[in-house]
């Protein structure tokens, strides 16, 4: 059965390389490379594309990767990538009520945000209407949202209860506080939620500037995946995204190295509450690197939550009630 299924795979596989080979691309889109079914391309104001059409699937999910977080901000901007996630859900000239035109196309929508990157994606149902509603809303937003100061007033509270909550976690404060110890210079130490004093006065102004710095097609990754037809998306793609132009701003590569760490550090937290965590960290290679599978192997093998060695010698002889590993998977 397995070997049937592979070959079976391997020709689609085949079959579907061929088809898009021979299909024209639009004028100032470039084919980059293709593997696995998950074909790259590029256009000419630098927008990444990726495309995986998965014809199992009813559905197309249409995600954006802004490569921007937590490790762009400066001195007294910390929360700043975090807060403008939720600005750029409020609207656009064309798009007043992205909420609303999530919902009426029936989509599961999020947007996250983390030290090297933001994201936003909707998932929906396959149809024509659908995946022309979404890369339009996705291009538009890209430049063009509002960004305005009485949305940065309502979208505080959200904000706030999400720091609050992060700081009602034991675990949560924890990690926080060993990662803050571990770093000395590089951003990776400081919260991605940010600090409630940069939060509370972070200026409009300067979010809109950290927008047109980083929201650019330049500056992006666009993934398609589900029930797609290639040759149609990807003429779909420069359609919508095509008309914004490349920016003439150059990002400069950040530059900040840790020092080699000289020893173990420590971090004890005392509040006051029943619940007691302990937990290690260890500098692990960048989630580019080579060796970061392996390193995500022998995490599972130690920390996996139901099966993972720290389960069975741990929570099975009662020594605490829940132990498991993870990794950041981060840029550097």
């Amino acid at each position: 059965m397995f070997k049937k299924i592979s070959v079976t795979l391997i020709v689609v596989h085949v079959l579907f390389i061929s088809a898009i080979s021979h299909a024209k691309l639009p004028r100032g889109v470039e084919k980059i490379t293709s593997i696995e079914g998950i074909t790259e391309y590029r256009l000419k104001n630098g927008l990444q594309v990726l495309l995986f059409p998965d014809v199992t699937q009813e559905t197309i999910t249409v995600n954006v990767t802004y490569k921007v977080g937590s490790k762009h901000e400066n001195y007294g901007e910390t929360g700043m990538a975090h807060l403008l996630e939720h600005l750029v859900f409020k609207g656009t000239p064309r798009h007043p009520n992205i909420p609303k035109e999530l919902t009426d196309h029936g989509a599961e929508p999020n947007g996250t945000t983390w030290t090297d990157r933001t994201n936003y994606f909707e998932t929906f149902s396959a149809t024509d209407e659908n995946l022309n509603w979404a890369l339009d809303l996705e291009a538009d937003r890209m430049v063009n949202s509002f960004i305005r100061k009485e949305d940065l007033d309502s979208e505080m509270t959200v904000v706030r209860n999400e720091l609050e909550n992060g700081e009602n976690s034991p675990v949560r404060v924890l990690i926080s506080r060993m990662l803050a110890a571990s770093y000395d210079w590089h951003n990776y130490g400081k919260s991605t939620i940010g600090a409630i004093s940069d939060l509370e006065n972070v200026k409009i102004e300067n979010l809109k500037a950290f927008y047109k710095k980083y929201y650019q097609p330049d500056n992006a990754t666009l993934i398609v995946t589900g029930k797609i037809d290639e040759d149609k998306t990807i003429k779909l793609v420069n359609k919508y995204f095509s008309k914004i132009k490349k920016p003439k701003r150059s990002l400069q590569a950040l530059y900040t190295e840790e020092p080699i760490q000289d020893g173990e550090r420590q971090v004890t937290i005392r509040r006051s509450g029943d619940v007691k965590v302990v937990a290690s960290m260890y500098k692990i290679p960048a989630g580019f690197d080579n060796a970061f599978p392996s390193v995500t192997v022998l995490t599972n093998i130690l920390g996996d939550p139901t099966s993972g060695r720290l389960q069975k010698s741990l929570v099975k002889n009662k020594l605490a009630a829940f132990a498991y590993g993870f990794n950041f998977q981060w840029g550097e």
